[in-house]
């Protein structure tokens, strides 16, 4: 067996074949070990994606981030917690169905079925055992099971509201989904105001408590969200109650918000306008009238609590039919609306025919299911057809990865107790293909889910479901994948790069002759400058596309994607072959059983330059990895240690335990990023000859990815590097 992999790495060029070969071979055999409570957790998470069909280069980003980061804590002695599953509910795939003649259930199970098929040939080391799907209803049964308990805690209402409506998609969209001009998020359509009947869930009332967790010192590496969620939620500055309205024939209340809540006491009337307050302020400010006020308010569940003027309640009814089913019941006997029983959960979405519809839910037309009986009285009763909004599904998909086959609850106390809160928190602007959303002019998407993931739990932490108010520990949005994008000046019309003449100092139109831009664009098929994920897994590699994306720039810089930057990480990947081509070699020239070290002052002043050397770069490519996530640093300072390996002569090669060391650091610092490439190149290291290492610091019968990752020697005495991160 040692011939013949001194014979691979002596007569093998590392070619694309080669990469192919090596890949098809260790892709079965990179098994992570199972769960070990006797170890310290890490919770690592990756946004769960929209099931669009097809990974992009920003998945493959994020995922690769996640996983490298997966791996690392695996080897630094962690029970690592790395779970995926599906957002799987919402307008595209209903849109998609629409127009493709075709059940949702059916379009999204194909989606999903795909992208899991991708996300294995990645190479990444998910826990599949924890796989959820919004769409399934051993999941949505709990989602409604939440909204439930909601409801029973008195922060689920519905009522008539001036909404706005998307005249293409034909719902209602929050606030946060309509843009600076106007449109929807989604279609682009002019948005119109419609007035209608909603469910509402209370997140003002947790206004002041998300406002404050901001401040939470749990919170790690959140910078900018921070800001932008403290801008949108607002200071809590007053505090809101409901009053009912006279005279009509509705249960109608208006919401008032004060900044002086004794001001009740003798209120004669309110003024009705945007950001309006209480007329008729008394002069008191005592602290003690204001709580007597505010506390009977409580009591009477209508407001009293502590508020900004800029946040809204969460609206969370939508006119659709793929998304999770309101479990409500409307009795006209009981004179309202009935909670469905938790026995009679999940309210399944029943298959219909036609999903188009002009203003009302498609669910109208199920009349099966729609008809049922009140669980209350018994008469009968019509359910509620409208669905829920898709942020209420993932609001709380972190808590069921921990649970996921729990089938008497939506997740085990205990075991979240355990696990919670998530230790790295990894997505951005590219999660969601298709779901961008816009809060106050800027791109939100991470930000609302943010928001909404932590208003669901600090609602469980209330009723004493999870132990810690903040769900999330550190965070790391990344930045987008940009392609170079290329628009003829005069109409702004894109081209591919074969229509460009790039040859003269400004680019041209081949055909018309054009001026054309250039720009760093998001990837899209419209714009030309997409790059599939497939087609680079082909042409370069698995492990090399890992590398690519990870190597240039910080993970929260935009990426640009281009070949330009390709030829650092393919001359190291060679480099790293020779290197161990080398090692191999001039290992297979020592007799057998011959260990006799040389000894002379080159060679210990040799020794202790490469001791010097594999303890610097260790502890630099450590730092950056687990301190600052500056990931494309960590490849720089590998590269280093390749340069500090390839300066090393035939003697220090063949005789010298800290080459041997070096080398070993070398392969298992690499393995997070490359587990492929880095498995080959141990499995070659091990076979080789005349073994120097007998510490037990290396184990020669394991594989790299169950190897320890490598630590700095106590007697290291290199330069203390001090960084404000």
């Amino acid at each position: 067996e040692f011939t013949l992999i001194v014979s691979c790495f002596q007569n093998e060029d590392f070619t694309l074949a080669t990469k192919h070969n090596i890949e098809n071979y260790w892709k079965s055999k990179l098994k992570f070990p199972p769960d070990d409570d006797q170890k310290p957790k890490y919770y690592v998470l990756s946004m769960f994606p929209y099931p669009s069909g097809r990974l992009h280069m920003g998945h493959v980003r994020v995922y690769t981030i996640s996983d490298t980061m997966a791996r690392f804590n695996r080897m630094n002695g962690k029970n690592v917690i790395h779970p995926m599953g599906w957002d799987a509910f919402g307008l595209p795939a209903e849109n998609a169905a629409i127009e493709r003649s075709v059940e949702p259930r059916k379009w999204t199970n194909q989606n999903i079925d795909h992208m899991k098929k991708q996300m294995k040939q990645l190479g990444c080391s998910f826990d599949w055992d924890r796989e959820v799907s919004t769409c399934d209803p051993s999941y949505y049964r709990w989602t409604q099971a939440l909204f439930l308990k909601l409801y029973d805690s008195g922060l689920v209402y519905r009522k008539e509201a001036l909404v706005n409506w998307d005249p293409v998609d034909q719902t209602v969209l929050a606030d946060e989904q309509v843009d600076e001009n106007g449109c929807s998020w989604r279609s682009g359509a002019k948005v119109e105001k419609k007035l209608l009947n909603q469910w509402f869930i209370r997140a003002t009332q947790f206004a002041k408590s998300l406002y404050d967790g901001l401040s939470d010192p749990l919170l790690k590496n959140w910078r900018d969200i921070i800001k932008v969620q403290k801008h949108w939620i607002g200071e809590c500055d007053g505090t809101t109650f409901e009053f009912e309205l006279e005279g009509i024939k509705s249960e109608t209340r208006v919401n008032v918000w004060t900044r002086n809540p004794e001001s009740v006491l003798e209120a004669t009337f309110i003024a009705v306008s945007p950001g309006s307050v209480l007329d008729n302020l008394m002069s008191s400010t005592e602290e003690a009238v204001k709580e007597r006020v505010c506390e009977i308010a409580r009591k009477k569940n209508i407001g009293g609590y502590p508020v900004s003027s800029k946040l809204r309640d969460w609206l969370i009814s939508r006119q659709r039919y793929w998304g999770t089913p309101i479990p409500m019941i409307h009795c006209t006997s009981c004179g309202g609306v009935q909670p469905v029983p938790l026995k009679d959960l999940p309210v399944v979405l029943p298959e219909i025919e036609c999903l188009s519809s002009r203003g009302q839910s498609p669910l109208l037309g199920a009349t099966d299911w729609l008809h049922t009986k009140c669980p209350k009285c018994g008469s009968d009763a019509t359910r509620e057809t409208d669905t829920m909004d898709t942020f209420v599904d993932s609001s709380w998909y972190f808590l069921r990865y921990l649970d996921p086959h729990n089938k008497e609850e939506p997740f085990n106390k205990e075991r979240v107790s355990k696990f919670m809160p998530v230790d790295l928190y990894i997505g951005g602007k590219e999660h969601g293909e298709g779901r961008l959303v816009f809060a106050r002019g800027l791109q939100a998407q991470a930000v609302l889910h943010l928001y909404y993931a932590r208003l669901m739990n600090h609602f469980l932490h209330q009723v004493g479901l999870v132990p810690h108010r903040e769900p999330f520990r550190r965070l790391l949005v990344q930045g987008m994948v940009k392609g170079r994008s290329y628009r003829v000046k005069g109409t702004g019309r894109y081209l591919t790069e074969q229509q460009v003449d790039l040859s003269g100092k400004q680019p041209v139109e081949k055909d018309t002759g054009q001026p054309v831009i250039t720009t760093w664009e998001k990837m899209s098929k419209s714009k030309h400058n997409g790059v599939d994920p497939d087609d680079m897994l082909k042409d370069y590699g698995i492990d090399t596309t890992r590398l690519l994306i990870l190597a240039d720039v910080s993970p929260t810089s935009h990426r640009h994607w281009t070949v330009d930057t390709f030829p650092g990480i393919l001359n190291w990947q060679n480099r790293l072959w020779l290197t161990m081509s080398n090692f191999l070699n001039e290992r297979s020239k020592l007799s057998a059983g011959v260990k006799c070290l040389p000894n002379s002052p080159e060679f210990e002043k040799d020794e202790a330059w490469m001791f010097d050397n594999r303890n610097f770069f260790v502890k630099g490519v450590t730092f950056q990895i687990s301190v600052t996530f500056q990931l494309s640093v960590a490849i720089s300072r590998m590269q280093g240690l390749t340069n500090s390996l390839r300066r090393a002569n035939s003697l220090v090669v063949a005789h010298s335990l800290q080459f041997e060391r070096a080398l070993a650091s070398q392969i298992i610092l690499l393995a997070p990023m490359a587990p492929h490439f880095a498995s080959e190149l141990w499995s070659g290291f091990v076979s080789a000859p005349h073994r120097l290492d007998t510490s037990g610091e290396i184990l020669w019968d394991k594989g790299v990815l169950e190897q320890a990752w490598p630590q700095v020697d106590s007697n290291y005495e290199g330069y203390e590097l001090t960084c404000k991160v």
